[in-house]
Order: structure tokens, then sequence, then C-alpha cells
């Protein structure tokens, strides 16, 4: 096991923040995995605990195939942000910017570097852009931001993996992931070793996220390139390992096993692994997920359990009024799977309180939301 440390650029005078990467293994493919990136979600946290436990033995047993990156710890500033003994780790204090939007665009700044150097030979493709990745990270100016310095540093360990696996949750949830639509056979195996309720597809879904930013490029850069066989190289998902409350040891364990044997099924571990269940969910647009809202103040009760079959009208939750006795009873409006729920039970203006993932197209443009 090899431990690198960065430091990260513009800590504030007499402090110092460090992201750690721990590299496993060796040969010719790679997978990238990171935890917390949203830094109070912290079941990927755990998960990165059984992880590195199993990737340390496992290489000390000579069984890697291929590199295994590892991040348990992928957003340090946001883990030390705290607001009244609460973790505040999905926004910078900073700059008030979601640490999972806006990473760099490869695609756009790639294409110049190897319009001229392409050929008919796709791993030769692969292995150029790859390089020229890097090459762009490295001749970007000079990070002005601990934030901005962080994004580089993960989308440059990411930058080359065939695999990479960005791991979140969401408030209380099933276990979900993302995906773009034409890596989603590949996925399955993974959703239905975590037992996921829901696998929401996007081509794009707006924000440049992690995930998104390093599968993102490929496709891009193929749909740019057309005459030329580029292969669409990094498997990218945002894996939500359930709730932020989901952090017991027999969940971590489960998870760090299915992450194991999905990465066995890549060629990246060898020896014997059990096999991936038959049953797994059906995935359905991201732009087909419902978020749901209250229509006033008020506290709420949920009427639906989480991974809830749903159909039209199926009533969610009920919104109460203590002070003008409003009441109001809020259905679903598409047919699906009931994936996530807010955590507190209070309603606000512009929060969702439910989200149900469906095979109707109910949104476009930006789908993530903030």
């Amino acid at each position: 096991m090899q431990r690198i440390e960065h430091v990260l650029p513009w800590g504030c005078l007499g402090t110092e923040r460090k992201l750690t990467v721990f590299r496993f293994g060796s040969g010719p493919c790679k997978a990238y995995i990171q935890a917390s990136l949203h830094a109070d979600e912290l079941p990927g946290m755990r998960v990165a605990v059984e992880l590195k436990q199993r990737l340390r033995a496992l290489e000390l047993q000579g069984r890697l195939s291929g590199v295994i990156e590892l991040v348990p710890v992928a957003n340090p500033i946001g883990l030390g942000q705290m607001l009244q003994a609460a973790p505040q780790g999905r926004f910078e204090f900073a700059s008030g910017k979601n640490f999972n939007r806006d990473f760099v665009d490869l695609a756009e700044q790639v294409a110049p570097r190897i319009a001229t150097q392409l050929s008919q030979d796709g791993p030769a493709n692969v292995q150029l852009i790859r390089a020229a990745m890097h090459a762009v990270l490295d001749d970007l100016p000079a990070p002005t931001a601990e934030l901005q310095g962080l994004q580089r540093l993960l989308l440059r360990h990411a930058c080359d993996a065939d695999v990479v696996l960005d791991l979140h949750c969401d408030f209380e949830a099933v276990p979900h992931l993302y995906s773009i639509p034409q890596h989603w056979p590949q996925w399955r195996s993974l959703a239905a070793r975590v037992k996921a309720g829901a696998a929401l597809l996007a081509q794009d879904s707006g924000g440049s996220s992690f995930d998104e930013a390093c599968s993102g490029a490929w496709w891009r850069l193929a749909q740019r390139f057309a005459d030329y066989p580029i292969p669409l190289a990094c498997m990218a998902t945002a894996l939500e390992l359930g709730g932020m409350a989901d952090t017991d040891k027999a969940a971590a364990e489960a998870g760090a096993e299915a992450i194991l044997a999905f990465l066995a099924e890549q060629g990246l571990i060898a020896g014997d692994w059990s096999a991936a269940p038959d049953a797994c969910c059906e995935a359905t647009p991201f732009a087909g997920a419902e978020y749901v809202y209250a229509p006033h103040s008020g506290v709420v009760s949920f009427l639906q359990p989480l991974g809830a079959q749903v159909a039209v009208g199926d009533p969610l939750f009920e919104v109460f009024d203590p002070l003008d006795d409003r009441h109001s009873v809020v259905c679903a409006q598409t047919a699906g799977v009931l994936y996530a729920r807010e955590r507190l039970r209070f309603a606000q203006p512009g929060l969702w309180l439910v989200k149900v993932a469906g095979a109707q197209v109910l949104r476009q443009g930006r789908l993530l939301s903030d």
C-alpha cells in the first residue's frame, strides 16, 4: 500500500489541509474510489474503512490484478465545517458552492490537443486521451481557491481510471446509483449486489458533478470525433449508500464486499467471488425522478416507507399547520419507487420531501438540485 499526501492550496495562515490517497496493487487496469465528497455523508467513509482493510490484505495475498486508489476522506474542507455542533458538508462556507459541482470540463480542453493525433486504433486513442487529460490538468493556471485545488486533485487521480466509484448517500434512502445510459449494463451487477432500489440514468444531468466529469468527457469526445474509435473508457457512478445514518458495521461490510466483488468482475481482483444476484431494480431516466414538495409549511408525517412502489395518486405524506389548521395530503404524480426522503419532519419552502423514481420523463434541462 502506498500512501500519497497532497497539501491543499490556500490554507488559512497557520493551518494546513491534506488530501490522502491510498494506492493498492499494480497492473494495466485502474479503479478509483472516493468517499464523502459531501463531507456529512458518512456511509461511504465507513465503507472505505472496510475497503482499506480488505484491499491491504488482498494486496499482500497477491490478488490485485490492477491499481485501486482509495480516498476515504474526499473532502477535508467540508469535514471541518461545523455550525452549532452540526456538520455542514454539502456547501463550502467560503463560496457557498456545492462541493460536487463545476468540475473541469476535460473534453473541451482535451479536444484541440488530440485532434490531429487520433487514429483507428481504439486502445491507442484511450492512452492518448488519458495523457492529454493529465496534461490539461497540469497546465491549468494555479488554483485560486482551496476548493478548486481539491477538485483538480480528485479529478487528476480519477481521470485515467477504468472504473470510478463516488460514494455518497441521501438523507434517508434506499441504496441507488446514477450513471450515463451506455454503462448501465455493466453497473447492473453492482446495483444488484448493493440491493439498489433505483438506478437513475442521464447523459448529462447538468452541474458537472464528479462522476459525470469523469465519464462524460469520453462520450463528448466520441461524439466530436465520430470518425475515430473512442471507447467510453471510464465507467463512473455516484453510488448512494442509503441514508446518512446508515453507518453500522454490517452495512459497511456488505457494501465493501459488494464493491470488491464487482471490481473482481472487472478484472481488478483475482480469486473466487460470489455471483451477483439475478434480481435487480430496473433503471429509469433521471428525468423521470419526481421531487415532491409540500404546499405549505408545517410538520410532516410520511405515509410510505422507503423503497415503496407507488402509483399515481398514492398518498406520500401529510403536512399539518398547527397555527391555522391547514392540513394537506400530498400524492404521487408518477408511478415508481420512493427512493429517498428528507430527514427533517418539517416542510420548508423550496425543499423537497420525497423522491420517486419513475419511468415517465417529467423534467428537462438541469436535473441536479443543489
